[in-house]
């Protein structure tokens, strides 16, 4: 079923090749070629309010709870039911969670995080924020300009850019554009795979993909797997969050990490798994997917097979429905595994790569940019000029709304005289020039909310200041979106109504 998507992939090159500079500069300091994420004693709590005025109530909820775990080159899923905590693990180790109520140690390699870990990284968000109006080759433009330093020329970083859409498979649309709600556009497999591209451009060692299936057919899902799947093994350490993937999906995985309320389930080879739970007295049915069988374990499900060891042997019957217990279920298998050989062996590890590190983590410290503020203000008022012209229909109808507005207001009031009636009827004119600037210009505050989503991401990621994006948008947007209708409103209003008998022009 899959077989025609695998053959748009082209196969990866090797990372660092010797035509393709890698990124040198001080401020955009990469990690070696084989980064190893370690996670020690994680633990996460939000404050949460309920109630109202003088009866709300602050309780502290507990998201995550002594999460151990290493992350190794390879393709590491974090799994488990909705409100499990996998999507605030994968924040947290991406250091884009609020340090406030978070504690523990997050290493590379035995290290702390350094200070621009968050730009130095690559961080795909569920929603594939990238500006439709744009191609696939702009957007990676985009992204190579404000993310790369200018130490690099422009043909070195167009290199790269090529590199990336041939790995990606984006040869055929490369000039397509991305595509919004109002423009057909790629495929979300396409769509996707440039949300991927767009972080590759820094060539990172470790990838975030906050759950990469999200909205994509079993198809095409399996195809962007195989892509991660191809770049795992060029060296690439890929963490991704995810709910329910087929087994053909799971079976790509090297670490399996099963979080259930916060709690860690299982944390290690995912080919491993099944004969974990069977110890533990689960047994997988033949043809059942190994990812739907955990969640039904983890949930309760009476349809499980329970396998019930009568002697030391390990001789087992199976039985209709599971034992009851003393204690909840999640923390019988969570006590389980910290018992386990696996959870022994994940801490030895963990022990290894954290001695002599009393160094606390700094990820969450200044966001450093590549690129100068100006550099920054030219490509974010190049890239929204460039949207502006992408979505003619929106500048079309507000200068064809005020063309008919003026000329409205010009009938009603055409050919003022010099008298006290056409005083008064100036004072209205006025009143209606001053009421259409005022609130056509409050329609601006769409622009950032429209692109909230977009911006959080960009400037999480360093790709720019918060001034250089509000300077580009006024620049680029605002001044031609709201000066040019004014000036066409204001002189439609004056020939029409300033002329008069004797040939003058009066001022309003």
């Amino acid at each position: 079923m899959s077989s025609g998507n695998d053959e748009v992939f082209i196969p990866m090159s090797r990372r660092n090749t010797s035509d393709l500079p890698r990124t040198t500069s001080n401020d955009l300091k990469t990690f070696t070629e084989e980064a190893v994420l370690s996670f020690h004693n994680i633990n996460y709590r939000v404050k949460v309010t309920s109630g109202f005025l003088l009866g709300r109530k602050t309780v502290e909820k507990e998201i995550l709870t002594n999460i151990n775990g290493i992350m190794r080159p390879g393709l590491n899923a974090i799994l488990g039911p909705t409100g499990g905590g996998k999507s605030s693990l994968l924040d947290v180790l991406a250091a884009r969670k609020d340090p406030h109520g978070l504690s523990g140690d997050v290493l590379i390699n035995g290290a702390p995080r350094p200070a621009n870990f968050k730009c130095n990284s690559g961080y795909v968000v569920q929603d594939d924020v990238v500006m439709g109006t744009l191609t696939v080759r702009e957007n990676l433009q985009f992204s190579a300009a404000l993310r790369l330093p200018t130490t690099m020329t422009t043909n070195e970083k167009n290199m790269r850019i090529n590199r990336v859409i041939q790995e990606l498979g984006l040869d055929k649309v490369a000039d397509s554009k991305v595509g919004t709600q109002f423009i057909r556009g790629v495929s979300g497999g396409e769509r996707k795979r440039t949300s991927i591209g767009m972080e590759l451009i820094t060539d990172p060692a470790i990838l975030f993909l906050d759950e990469p299936t999200t909205g994509l057919d079993s198809s095409t899902a399996n195809a962007v797997l195989l892509l991660l799947k191809r770049m795992s093994e060029q060296g690439r350490t890929i963490i991704f969050s995810i709910h329910q993937p087929r087994y053909s999906i799971f079976k790509l995985f090297d670490s399996l990490t099963l979080l259930a309320s916060g709690r860690l389930m299982f944390h290690g080879p995912a080919q491993e798994a099944l004969g974990y739970f069977a110890l533990m007295g689960y047994q997988c049915e033949p043809y059942n997917n190994p990812a739907d069988f955990f969640l039904d374990v983890i949930n309760g499900d009476s349809s499980v097979v329970v396998l019930n060891r009568q002697d030391q042997e390990g001789e087992a019957k199976e039985t209709e429905e599971p034992s009851k217990r003393d204690i909840p279920l999640i923390e019988k298998i969570a006590e389980f595994y910290a018992n386990s050989a696996f959870s022994r062996k994940t801490k030895d590890e963990l022990n290894q790569l954290s001695e002599g590190q009393k160094k606390k983590s700094s990820a969450f410290g200044e966001i450093t940019y590549a690129t100068s503020f100006c550099h920054q203000l030219r490509w974010i008022s190049k890239r929204s000029f460039k949207n502006l012209l992408g979505n003619p229909q929106a500048s079309i109808a507000q200068i064809i709304v005020t063309i008919i507005l003026g000329l409205v207001i010009g009938a009603i009031f055409y050919d003022l005289k010099n008298d006290s009636t056409g005083i008064q009827n100036r004072s209205g004119v006025l009143f209606f020039l001053t009421t259409n600037q005022c609130f056509s210009s409050i329609s601006a505050v769409e622009l950032f909310v429209v692109e909230k989503k977009l911006f959080i991401h960009e400037y999480i990621s360093g790709y720019y200041r918060v001034s250089s994006y509000f300077f580009g948008k006024l620049m680029s947007d605002l001044l031609p979106m709201r000066l040019l209708p004014s000036v066409i409103f204001t002189c439609i209003i004056y020939f029409l109504l300033g002329k008069q008998h004797d040939k003058r022009y009066v001022c309003l």
